[in-house]
């Protein structure tokens, strides 16, 4: 089918086979590539964040129930593999749609979920590394997922206010009692990694990214040398590097395509290890920031968005 803002005929797959030979997946979100979540969880690069699937100020029910099920189900029929969530989402709301627009799950969908923030009201998170707290956080997600364990559980932010080898070690924990299968940690500098890593295994890290927002260049290094996933968080950036007239608007412009799909085309062009995961609470867009899987920027295209930065 046709995917808005680009020409799904004209643009090449990005590594992969061109579709329709036998065994390759067509899907647009499967043509952005596939990664191994800790070596041996294959998920394809472009993800889907469900954060925005919440009401106003990530809280409290959605101003659209049916739509928010209808995106979560599209993802899916578009080859997304990797939903990135949270129990603070809402709280407790988004994975709760997930559950059950998609339960029971189709086979190879991975759900990664995050704990550590408290969420007083709408735009206010307060972080919570308490062990009881974590605690509590892994039990309910699993509860509300329906899951018997979680594939990908990332602590949402190190508390400074709580012992950094408690809050690594309760996620220890969890995966001795098979809770969780994967640790991946949030907001952290190559450092905090490193500390994590004396506890236990992380295989991602999920710190906010985009083309023109890029303070956390010395961690995705990092997790490329160590083949860690490296989850982009707001990786559409905003303000100015949005406008019409940038050098993201100018090329996706060129390309005819939307500016977010230039911006995502532009970050799994940047790294092996990136796996965006933009969110939205509509199914147009969601298949318009899919269809970027299909876009292939030249070098050139790549190196003018990267100055910009």
């Amino acid at each position: 089918m046709p995917f808005a803002g680009v020409n799904v005929g004209m643009t090449p797959s990005i590594g992969t086979q061109p579709a329709g030979d036998a065994g390759v997946d067509a899907r647009p979100a499967a043509r952005s590539g596939t990664f191994l979540l800790g070596g041996d969880l294959p998920v394809h690069r472009l993800g889907f964040g469900a954060m925005r699937l919440t009401g106003k100020g990530i809280w409290g029910e959605p101003r659209d129930p049916g739509e928010a099920i209808s995106v979560l189900r599209r993802a899916v029929e578009l080859g997304v593999a990797l939903i990135d969530t949270a129990d603070s989402y809402g709280p407790e709301v988004s994975e709760r749609l997930i559950a059950e627009a998609l339960y029971p799950y189709p086979k190879g969908l991975v759900i990664a979920t995050k704990a550590g923030f408290e969420r007083p009201g709408p735009d206010q998170w307060k972080m919570n590394g308490r062990p009881e707290h974590l605690r509590a956080a892994c039990e309910g997600s699993l509860r509300r997922l329906k899951l018997e364990r979680i594939d990908l559980y990332q602590l949402h932010r190190i508390d400074p206010g709580v012992p950094f080898a408690d809050q690594l070690g309760t996620f220890k924990r969890f995966q001795e009692e098979g809770k969780i299968r994967n640790i991946g940690l949030s907001e952290v500098s190559v450092a905090d990694i490193e500390r994590a890593r004396k506890i236990v295994s992380i295989v991602s890290v999920q710190n906010r990214y985009s083309p023109t927002d890029r303070q956390h260049e010395s961690v995705l290094d990092h997790c490329e040398r160590e083949k860690m996933a490296f989850l982009p968080w707001y990786p559409l950036g905003a303000g100015a590097a949005l406008r019409p007239g940038s050098p993201l608007a100018k090329v996706a412009a060129r390309l005819h395509a939307t500016i977010a799909q230039a911006a995502l085309a532009w970050l799994l062009r940047r790294s092996p290890v990136m796996l965006p995961i933009p969110g939205t609470s509509s199914v147009k867009h969601l298949e318009e920031n899919v269809a970027a899987a299909l876009l292939e920027l030249s070098t050139g295209d790549f190196a003018e968005i990267a100055r910009a930065s």
